[in-house]
């Protein structure tokens, strides 16, 4: 069963000329029947899924993200240049003076819309926006109207106005070349050719204008334009090098990218440090075994790290709300301190509560470690005099750094692109409607790369994925020289 739907799979891509998907499900159907349907390998098997799971969301998404950001991927060039072709010659289209009325039927077929039209020798044509008209010889007529096709669905009128709008926009070409019109139809009943104003060469790969004879030609960034610069709509998806690093380094004069990396750092090194010495404080002081009641204790220290930060981040945003909050109406007797309105005390607020949701985490951490420290080693400091603060920094905190080390490193790692807890309690603001990066007061990198892709009107995801690729090579460069910095801890004690 698994053979034949792989093979189906393999045949359906083939069918539609989907080359590489034929290729991959060949493959991956090989694999199966290398791993699973032949007797040892046992090890393959369970390695398998985790290897191609590492390859599909780990390795591709990095691979990707890489490709993307030497391109001008974003809003307006999200397409091939084919495709974009075809948009900008559907989008500068008239009807053609005295085009013969084409009497139509709308069809579906897989959720996409045809025309079925009668040409005028009679014969009846079928076509979509993707697919150009074709002759079809088993349609059905009705009074000298082709009327359905076997496999298409007729659509009906409460149907044609349940979808006037897609009706009315829906334009199929003629033929394969886009250059002799596109039929289209405003009542579901007769269709007529138009013709775009634009004239595409494709010798050439020019946009010539027929009414004005201005001729738009590739500029190599992924756009049809003019001699004086104006540019053609919808562009395609083309390289543009390092432009997108350039820009992200500031080299195209917006260097306030450099207060945002310094931000992150500051940010970072803060959250950690703090959570840190936080939670290992707690972890000594509730580790003392004449405290009464410390299991208690330790419950509710872990209660911050139990409850998902997206909604702690929202619910601290309302208890610092200037006018409403908790903290100021309550606690400070009615102030209007704006704890997240004013950039400093906005980058304040984020680190404490950052260290909020961070110190739990190495609360339980270091209690384990604590508890894993011989209690001999101990005993012998305290009969040589040692205090309880030279205990702490001579021998837990050195053994203590040994345990935690690559714990710290992670959650550096982890607080450089803390995204939840900026965006659900800033937004990465207060807002700069100076910044060109639409960058606030307490936006860090990560949320500056969102804010690229996914916020505001235009989206670019080259630009995006350049920063991401910036920070991925940041954070490993750091965490290959802590990492080194923890080997020589473990050597030393």
């Amino acid at each position: 069963m698994v053979d034949a739907f792989g093979v189906f799979l393999v045949l359906a891509f083939a069918r539609t000329d989907q080359n590489a998907g034929a290729v991959i499900a060949a493959l991956i159907l090989v694999a199966i029947n290398v791993t699973y349907f032949r007797k040892g390998g046992l090890p393959a098997k369970y390695l398998l899924p985790g290897l191609v799971f590492l390859l599909v969301f780990q390795l591709f998404v990095i691979i990707y993200t890489v490709y993307a950001s030497f391109t001008n991927y974003g809003s307006g060039h999200n397409i091939d240049k084919s495709a974009a072709v075809t948009q900008i010659l559907t989008n500068s289209v008239d009807r053609v003076p005295g085009s013969a009325a084409y009497p139509v039927a709308v069809l579906s077929k897989g959720g996409t819309l045809y025309l079925l039209a009668t040409a005028p020798d009679g014969t009846a044509k079928i076509g979509s926006a993707g697919k150009s008209l074709e002759t079809v010889t088993d349609a059905t007529f009705d009074n000298g109207k082709a009327a359905s096709v076997p496999g298409y669905t007729t659509l009906t009128l409460p149907q044609l106005l349940a979808q006037q709008q897609t009706v009315t926009a829906l334009s199929v070409p003629v033929s394969a070349d886009l250059n002799e019109g596109l039929l289209k139809t405003a009542d579901a009943r007769n269709a007529y050719v138009y013709r775009s104003r634009l004239v595409y060469s494709e010798q050439d790969g020019t946009m010539t204008d027929s009414k004005t004879g201005v001729v738009y030609a590739d500029n190599g960034k992924g756009n049809f334009a003019n001699g004086k610069g104006k540019v053609l709509e919808p562009g395609w998806k083309a390289g543009v090098g390092l432009s997108n690093y350039a820009t992200a380094f500031g080299a195209s004069g917006d260097t306030q990218i450099l207060g945002v990396i310094a931000w992150t750092f500051m940010f970072a090194l803060l959250s950690v440090f703090l959570s840190f010495a936080l939670g290992t404080f707690l972890a000594v002081t509730f580790n003392e075994p004449k405290m009464r009641g410390r299991q208690i204790y330790r419950v509710i220290m872990i209660l911050p790290y139990a409850f998902p930060v997206f909604l702690s981040g929202l619910i601290w945003s309302g208890l610092l709300n200037t006018q409403f909050g908790y903290v100021n109406q309550v606690l400070l007797g009615g102030a209007q301190i704006p704890w997240l309105t004013d950039p400093l005390l906005a980058r304040l607020s984020v680190v404490l509560v950052s260290v909020w949701f961070g110190f739990p985490y190495f609360f339980l951490v270091s209690t384990g470690a604590l508890q894993a420290i011989p209690e001999d080693i101990q005993q012998a400091a305290r009969v040589d005099g040692a205090t309880a603060w030279q205990l702490f920094r001579r021998i837990k905190l050195p053994l203590l750094l040994v345990s935690t080390s690559p714990l710290l490193i992670a959650a550096f790692a982890f607080s450089f692109n803390d995204f939840n807890t900026i965006f659900m309690l800033t937004g990465g603001g207060p807002t700069d409607p100076t910044s060109r990066i639409n960058a606030g007061g307490t936006d860090i990198l990560i949320t500056v790369v969102y804010k690229l892709a996914f916020v505001g009107g235009s989206k670019d995801y080259g630009l995006a994925s350049a920063f991401a690729v910036i920070i991925f090579f940041i954070v490993s460069t750091i965490s290959i020289v802590l990492f080194r910095r923890t080997k020589s801890l473990e050597e030393v004690y």
